[in-house]
């Protein structure tokens, strides 16, 4: 029986302002707060809000036949949390529907995976925290930004304990391969791997409105025959996009809700199901691993990484900002933290590519990828002064964090001590209560004792 598995992402860039070169050592705060509010707005009310409430009817309405999987990430629940709160309560009341699995992501959005693995993990852990404690969810299934995926990322994922990981169906990777089984990866077999499948996703998230378009318009009927005429052993169809493209990319006037609701009702009748991640990983089989050496993601027609490292410029960005990935790591600094989240965002550096991809790309307040360069390195240039501030700049990340590592150490035994003594003290404190009562019975019963021999005496 085939099943689709739909997943939206939601995340939410943090746009940077213009900052001056003499601003360097003087002006520590880097956010144009009127464009992040102005931005986040837009989207909740042509997007965010709608589709989220037509997940909730479908989910409702189709009584557990229609499931749905989601992941946001960390500065998006942030800037929900200032400025669109109604969201967070969409999310919550879809969550209650028992329809929709939340899955991990990195929290900044951003591109550690492919830079330093402790950073990775660190802010993958935080991320699965915050999932835990906003719907109550352990994440099963992990989402690299971007689906940015290869083997050894695979292979970090999976020792972080997830069962699961969505990545693009690339033509490149799958060759002759369908992207419509359960794969595994190559270096530990335990992580399974779904597969997106580009063109029917991008049919929903690319083309649906687009009346040049040789299959518009798309109806939801046609769109299940599309899937029930797949071979018969092709049973997982995963459509992966971002939740924009419901009312953003694809505006609500175009009917992209409408065709959303009659999905289930046309899958119904051709006996297809919708599962959510977890579901697939845990009830397939893999059919066979998926090599992939160097990293993909779903981005432009190339499915690699170079709408973020493709020129001198990202690079030169990208080695600066993780040349202090360690001492940021081993950083308890609350500002430091979320500076270091929000400048990671990949869109910081998709800013400042040249590639022509034929498609349009807002760049926001920057004029050029050279204008977004020079204004990043700047801020950049303040961020790293900040951090080196907070250790001695000519000590190198091997020795701090041996240094910091001792530190910690003996805090642990502090700590340890601290309990034994606590311990010790409960012990004592316990013994002497139990020799306090052992002392008043004895006095008790001494006394009635005299008591009880006065009373004789009367009575004689």
């Amino acid at each position: 029986m085939k099943t689709i598995c739909l997943y939206f992402e939601i995340h939410q860039i943090i746009h940077l302002k213009r900052y001056r070169f003499f601003e360097i050592g003087t002006d520590h705060y880097y956010y144009d707060d009127y464009a992040n509010e102005q931005g986040i707005n837009e989207v909740v009310e042509r997007s965010y809000i709608p589709a989220l409430k037509t997940l909730i009817e479908m989910a409702k309405e189709n009584e557990g036949m229609f499931k749905v999987a989601l992941s946001i990430s960390g500065v998006a629940l942030e800037q929900l949390e200032i400025h669109a709160p109604a969201v967070i309560e969409l999310l919550h009341e879809l969550n209650a529907t028992g329809c929709c699995e939340f899955i991990c992501e990195p929290y900044s959005h951003g591109l550690s995976s492919l830079a330093n693995e402790d950073c990775f993990r660190e802010e993958v852990e935080q991320m699965r925290r915050k999932v835990k404690d906003y719907f109550g969810q352990e994440p099963k299934v992990f989402r690299n930004s971007s689906l940015i995926y290869d083997n050894e990322i695979g292979g970090i994922v999976a020792s972080m304990g997830f069962k699961g990981m969505l990545v693009e169906g690339a033509k490149h990777v799958l060759g002759w391969k369908s992207a419509h089984y359960l794969y595994h990866c190559a270096e530990n077999p335990n992580l399974k791997l779904l597969m997106r499948d580009f063109k029917l996703s991008d049919d929903i998230s690319l083309r649906f409105s687009n009346s040049e378009w040789s299959e518009y318009p798309l109806f939801a009927d046609k769109y299940i025959d599309w899937i029930a005429s797949l071979p018969e052993n092709e049973q997982v169809i995963n459509i992966f996009m971002e939740l924009s493209a419901l009312g953003i990319a694809q505006p609500l006037s175009s009917n992209i809700l409408e065709f959303l609701k009659a999905l289930p009702v046309c899958a119904k009748q051709r006996g297809i199901t919708f599962s959510t991640p977890t579901e697939i990983v845990t009830k397939l089989k893999s059919v066979d691993m998926v090599d992939v050496p160097y990293p993909m993601s779903w981005a432009d027609e190339e499915r690699d990484i170079s709408p973020w490292l493709g020129n001198v410029m990202q690079r030169e960005a990208f080695n600066k900002l993780y040349s202090v990935a360690e001492r940021v790591h081993l950083c308890d600094d609350r500002r430091i933290k979320q500076d270091w989240y929000y400048l990671q965002a990949s869109n910081n550096f998709r800013f400042m590519t040249t590639k022509d991809t034929g498609v349009g790309l807002n760049r926001g307040i920057y004029d050029s990828p050279y204008d977004a360069f020079t204004n990043y390195m700047n801020i950049l240039g303040d961020f790293l002064g900040r951090v080196n501030a907070l250790y001695p700049v000519d000590m190198d990340n091997e020795e701090l964090s041996s240094l910091l590592t001792t530190i910690k150490n003996q805090g642990e035994e502090l700590v340890q001590l601290t309990s034994e003594v606590n311990k010790l003290q409960a012990a004592l404190k316990k013994a002497e209560g139990a020799k306090k009562t052992t002392t008043k019975k004895t006095a008790e019963g001494t006394e009635k004792k005299s008591t009880a021999k006065k009373t004789t005496k009367k009575e004689a």
